[in-house]
């Protein structure tokens, strides 16, 4: 699961310049889930982003979409039709699907209203851990399944570190266990 956080409202509104047409467009994959980029979302965003005292010279005029998931080219060939006379795309996907559309409508600007945090899991309602950083090398399989390089304030691969007291790691304690040493060993 990609988890993001909505930008600063006035972040946003500053990435809007002058456009005047400004398609507003949801993701209903991972952000949805973590309620950042979903098609309620991106309805309470506009509405937000609608009020006049957000401009100087006349707001913009905001569409609202959502499309099921904005990395992926053929949903988007298939399943979107960018409304006439849009002069930016404000979109609320990760950083995957901002790439995507941006390929996709290499014509039009396509603004990120979300920043990318991580790849992580929900621990409980509204709690997400980071469980991944894509490193590209996984080596979960030898791990027990516990990502070294994202759950450990060190992100070592190989252990002990010989930085851990009492079972938990000097740098955060959080980290009860010396991944390195514990898990290798069994």
């Amino acid at each position: 699961m990609i988890v993001g956080n909505l930008k600063p409202l006035e972040e946003i509104i500053e990435s809007l310049g002058e456009y005047k047409n400004i398609f507003v467009l949801g993701c209903g994959g991972c952000v949805s889930v973590c309620l950042t980029g979903g098609d309620r979302q991106a309805h309470q965003l506009a509405a937000e982003l609608d009020h006049i005292r957000h401009y100087k010279t006349g707001k913009p005029k905001f569409t609202v979409h959502t499309i099921e998931r904005q990395c992926e080219p053929d949903w988007l060939k298939e399943y979107l039709t960018i409304p006439e006379n849009t002069d930016a795309v404000l979109t609320l996907a990760c950083g995957a699907g901002v790439q995507t559309m941006a390929f996709f409508f290499d014509s039009l600007p396509v603004i990120p209203a979300v920043n990318t945090t991580f790849m992580g899991s929900n621990v409980e309602p509204g709690v997400w851990q980071e469980m991944c950083q894509g490193c590209g090398d996984c080596l979960l399989g030898h791990t027990g399944g516990i990502c070294p390089v994202a759950r450990c304030a060190k992100t070592l691969f190989n252990g002990p570190c010989g930085g851990s007291s009492n079972g938990s790691c000097e740098v955060d304690k959080k980290y009860s266990l010396c991944l390195g040493h514990d898990l290798l060993q069994a």
